[in-house]
């Protein structure tokens, strides 16, 4: 019952951290990625739709993003959720396509960027200590209902600190890694 308790805890942690790392990618590095575009949201035919599923986007070259839709009609529409996405990004649209240079960052905006991922990582290091508090308390509870001994809380706690300190550490990496990416110049 335990284990259940803690392999529940492992699947849920494992899931916030891999949010976290997709979160991370889709912070602009000043190097052209598509993944930055995945929460824009195109007004198609009323509808809120991913920019991805109105059109091709490639990466021809480190600095260039084109974005080719499927129905040319809806390029206006492309072009002001791309400006009002807040990526500072200005796509240039030749009448067939949409061109998206992807300037450099300079180093007060490549701070700016290592904040807000210290931000996050600090925002994740609280998720996992609240599912740590939760399994706790669930251990706890075992114990007082006689459905685990003494022991095993113990070991529980043992596991628990394994788990949070493993999790913990990948996302410290993570935040890591892309505070390196920004900020190299």
């Amino acid at each position: 019952m335990m284990k259940d308790e803690l392999k529940d805890l492992e699947k849920r942690m494992k899931y916030s951290v891999e949010h976290f790392r997709k979160d991370l990618s889709k912070i602009r590095t000043g190097r052209a990625n598509i993944s930055i575009f995945e929460d824009i949201k195109v007004d198609y035919y009323g509808a809120q739709t991913p920019i991805n599923q109105l059109a091709t986007l490639s990466v021809p070259d480190p600095t260039l993003v084109t974005i080719q839709p499927y129905d040319p009609n809806i390029l206006e529409s492309l072009e002001k959720s791309i400006r009002d996405a807040g990526l500072g990004l200005n796509p240039v649209n030749d009448g067939k396509k949409l061109k998206v240079p992807i300037p450099p960052l300079d180093q007060e905006r490549r701070e700016e960027i290592a904040k807000h991922i210290r931000k996050l990582v600090e925002e994740e290091k609280t998720t996992i200590r609240n599912m740590r508090r939760e399994t706790k308390e669930k251990i706890e509870e075992m114990e007082k209902n006689k459905e685990i001994s003494e022991d095993d809380k113990y070991r529980g706690y043992d596991k628990l600190k394994e788990l949070v300190e493993e999790y913990t550490k990948k996302a410290d990496e993570l935040a890591s890694a892309k505070e390196k990416e920004i900020l190299e110049v």
